[in-house]
């Protein structure tokens, strides 16, 4: 895989690919983590006398311009944290992204419009895919894959335009891909995985490959319901996904049988109704043994027990994989869980990888500082994805 130095950029334009999905409230960022990391590829970029073409989605737009997902709020963030002025094209291909393109100067930095605005980028059709792409390239001489939180995607401006143009890996990827390789090469141990959020039907796949890899795996989140459904024990009205209690009964059998050892909640932070997570109202949470929660409550935090189990699991672990909170982080009466597993890796000598998404964003919400942590990861889905062991398009697109 190239990287930026395999490039001559003085004087060309250069479409770098980032990953500027960004969460928004009222037109306003609410974490600025992602367009922070992007900075330092396009000020290396700028530096060396390029002219930057920075590209990316925000949200899930119907393939057709929708003010809520407007990049603009984006562009004058990264500006001042490249600390000069961010042009921004009111299109993405269009006669405003062209004028804007050819108004650019060695080292100045224009920001497109939500790529997601042209139906041709996330199309299932190579055809209209690839005629998108056409369109992007024209606009550039070179491409920087720098976009980690998207290369699992098959999209145009991920795998369908590094073919249409000189193209190298950015520092971003660089940096994400070596760390993963540490979780999957080599690994240092013991190696723990702490896996939580809604969903055990999102994790199947890299629970499947981590019982090949891990010594220990800790469950949380309102995926933890289905494994202790899957063990008999009543849940209440706690998230459950039924058709996967066959499924996680068998991931349970198999890591008895391989040594791996499973951890699961002790006890759960309940309540009744599910919280406002505008106004942060209280709840009235209960503190419940998690064999036995009682029809009318929802567990949706790990209990004080549970946290200061995990931290001994955690405690002499030489690696830890984190990706998914353990609770509804968002509202304070339930964010304990998540916190004490934040701590648990500030306070472990393990070389600690936060897997993105809502883990990210929990560091960031709860307080705790980012160099505590050995990486947080740009993308989580990504991350998933390559601890799976699948083929990423947009890093397979990057190869040569």
């Amino acid at each position: 895989m190239k990287t930026i130095d395999d490039l001559q950029v003085a004087g060309q334009r250069v479409f770098v690919r980032a990953d500027l999905n960004v969460p928004l409230e009222g037109g306003a960022i609410t974490d600025d983590g992602r367009i922070r990391a992007a900075v330092p590829t396009i000020a290396r970029l700028t530096q060396a006398g390029a002219k930057v073409i920075v590209a990316s989605h925000l949200g899930r737009p119907k393939g057709a311009p929708d003010p809520r997902y407007s990049l603009a709020p984006v562009a004058g963030r990264l500006g001042e944290l490249l600390g000069a002025p961010v042009a921004f094209a009111p299109d993405t291909v269009d006669e405003g992204a062209r004028a804007a393109v050819a108004a650019l100067e060695p080292g100045q930095v224009l920001l497109l419009e939500n790529l997601r605005f042209n139906a041709g980028e996330t199309s299932k059709d190579d055809a209209e895919r690839g005629a998108f792409a056409d369109r992007l390239a024209d606009l550039a001489d070179a491409y920087v894959g720098d976009g980690f939180g998207a290369v699992h995607r098959k999209h145009a401006s991920v795998y369908d335009l590094p073919a249409r143009l000189p193209h190298a890996a950015g520092g971003l990827i660089a940096t994400e891909v070596g760390v993963l390789e540490k979780l999957t090469e080599n690994v240092s141990r013991p190696y723990a995985v702490v896996l939580g959020g809604a969903k055990v039907s999102d994790k199947l796949g890299v629970i499947d490959h981590l019982l090949e890899r891990a010594d220990r795996i800790l469950i949380g989140g309102g995926m933890a319901y289905t494994f202790l459904k899957a063990q008999g024990h009543e849940i209440g009205d706690s998230l459950l996904q039924e058709d996967q209690v066959p499924v996680v009964q068998e991931y349970l059998r198999r890591a008895a049988e391989r040594g791996v050892e499973f951890v699961l909640p002790v006890d759960v932070v309940a309540v009744k109704d599910f919280p406002d997570l505008e106004t942060k109202a209280p709840t009235s949470p209960q503190v419940l043994s998690a064999d036995a929660i009682p029809a009318g409550l929802m567990g949706l935090d790990s209990g004080p027990e549970t946290g200061a189990l995990y931290a001994s699991k955690l405690a002499d672990a030489a690696t830890v994989f984190w990706n998914g909170p353990m609770g509804v982080f968002e509202h304070p009466d339930v964010a304990a869980g998540t916190r004490a597993v934040a701590q648990a890796l500030v306070d472990s000598p393990a070389f600690s990888v936060v897997g993105g998404g809502d883990s990210a964003a929990a560091v960031r919400i709860l307080g705790f500082e980012e160099s505590a942590f050995g990486h947080i990861s740009t993308g989580g889905g990504a991350s998933l994805e390559y601890l799976e062991g699948k083929t990423l398009p947009g890093l397979a697109a990057l190869e040569d």
